[in-house]
């Protein structure tokens, strides 16, 4: 049985039964017959089927999210943000997916050449507990709209989730094989990926994983997407608009308690303003407000399982051996780590070195530009980076030294479904969202016609 144990109360929330490789293999044979029925749906008949997906998505919330937080920690109201966003992605493909896989024209010497984009087949997600539903979301609906098919191996603490994602489809009138969850363990993964009748991998988890993946997909020739985290760098400026900045690092850094890929993990702050700024940010800290993560009012939850809340003391135990400062926070009660905030913080640290994936966050000060982009690359990864400034042109100026996958002035990284989302060096590689993601799973046709 795989089970799913509720972080704030320690409760079984749900469990399922494992499948064995007989199911697994029939579940991959569905889904091949599906997807030659699927690929010949029209793009308008995909897209109602998907505009039903986000109604469905939004006149079931409350039940959604529920399970969301009761899975993995998330305050409430951050879960039904999560469900909220899925559908507004329903929305986004089945309104533009058209347009994104329309015939591409090139002129050429031929009576007419173009790139059409066709759909590859059956595509598995290896997917994360941090976002349940909006990680699996923002691959399934693009990969549906292209005429794919999906299968999930989701992560085993968030299995009621994964379920309830198929239930969405299933719910909104997508054919049974169109999207399949398979409650498997990790090790049944490089059998699927062999499989002849799996097309292409993508995998939203750690660094470790996706070499994993990566290497086995290689070996069969495999196009695969790769989304292994970050380190992202908040740059504070000493010309930035103080109380903003605060309100949007306290987000950036603590929102989801602090597990996400695109969490502010950095905290580089100009020494002209080091001392205003950290006063400011402590108080902006203690104003989270940690309960039970099904009461509304309630900002800050607890870590998804406790092993990941001892990791995280392990990392704050290192800096502390190598003269770091608690400057708030830095206590763990089971899967609960206090919102905690550290000083003095130096790149040979494991919080500035390593992703940190909790509550949990660093300040470094610098004393000029140069030193800024050079802490914020000092990093074996490259999602995402803000800085924060009201001089517009030095952000322009500094935008193309930073090494990341996006750069966000006087925000938060987040993604959208209207730009593409991914990363560089450690990172990964493909992107997700808009144009770019639908494309990554489809054969981009070269169709030259000459005329005698």
């Amino acid at each position: 049985m795989i089970k799913s144990i509720n972080p704030y109360t320690q409760e079984i929330v749900f469990e399922i039964p494992e499948l064995d490789k007989k199911d697994v293999e029939m579940a991959i044979n569905r889904a091949e017959e599906q997807y030659k029925l699927w690929k010949e749906v029209s793009i308008s008949e995909r897209s109602i089927l998907m505009k039903a997906a986000g109604e469905e998505l939004r006149e079931n919330a409350q039940e959604y999210a529920q399970i969301i937080t009761q899975e993995m920690g998330k305050p409430i109201a951050q879960s039904l943000a999560e469900v909220e966003k899925c559908a507004n992605l329903c929305d986004y493909y089945a309104d533009n997916a058209s347009k994104h896989l329309a015939d591409k024209i090139i002129e050429t010497e031929a009576h007419k050449s173009y790139v059409s984009y066709e759909p590859i087949g059956i595509i598995l997600a290896i997917m994360p507990w941090n976002f349940p539903f909006w990680q699996v979301m923002r691959f399934a609906v693009p990969a549906l709209m292209a005429g794919n098919v999906g299968i999930l191996k989701h992560a085993s603490n968030v299995m009621k989730s994964a379920v309830n994602i198929e239930k969405v489809f299933e719910r909104a009138g997508f054919p049974k094989g169109c999207f399949t969850n398979l409650p498997i363990g990790s090790k049944m993964v490089e059998e699927i990926i062999k499989n002849p009748k799996v097309k292409a991998v993508t995998l939203t988890g750690s660094e470790t994983a996706g070499r994993a993946v990566a290497a086995v997909a290689g070996s069969q020739i495999k196009k695969t997407v790769l989304e292994l985290g970050g380190s992202n760098a908040l740059v504070v400026f000493a010309d930035c608009n103080l109380q903003e900045t605060v309100k949007t690092c306290v987000q950036a850094r603590f929102q989801n308690a602090g597990q996400s890929c695109i969490a502010g993990k950095r905290l580089l702050v100009e020494s002209a303003i080091a001392e205003e700024f950290t006063k400011a940010f402590l108080e902006g800290v203690k104003e989270l407000q940690p309960g039970d993560p099904l009461n509304e009012k309630t900002t800050i939850g607890t870590m998804a399982r406790i092993d990941l809340a001892e990791e995280l003391e392990k990392q704050l135990q290192d800096a502390l051996d190598k003269g770091a400062e608690v400057l708030l926070g830095g206590k763990r009660d089971k899967a609960y780590f206090q919102p905690t905030v550290v000083g003095n913080v130096t790149t040979e640290m494991s919080i500035f070195k390593e992703e940190v994936f909790g509550p949990l966050i660093g300040i470094t000060t610098f004393n000029d530009e140069e030193e800024a982009v050079e802490l914020s690359n000092k990093s074996l990864f490259g999602l995402g980076v803000t800085i924060f400034t009201e001089d517009f042109e030095k952000a322009s100026r500094l935008i193309p030294k930073f090494d990341e996958g996006a750069v966000f002035v006087n925000e938060l990284v987040k993604s959208d479904q209207r730009l593409p989302f991914g990363g560089t060096k450690n990172s990964g590689y493909g992107r997700e969202l808009s144009q770019d993601g639908i494309q990554e799973f489809v054969n981009k046709k070269t169709v030259y016609i000459n005329k005698y």
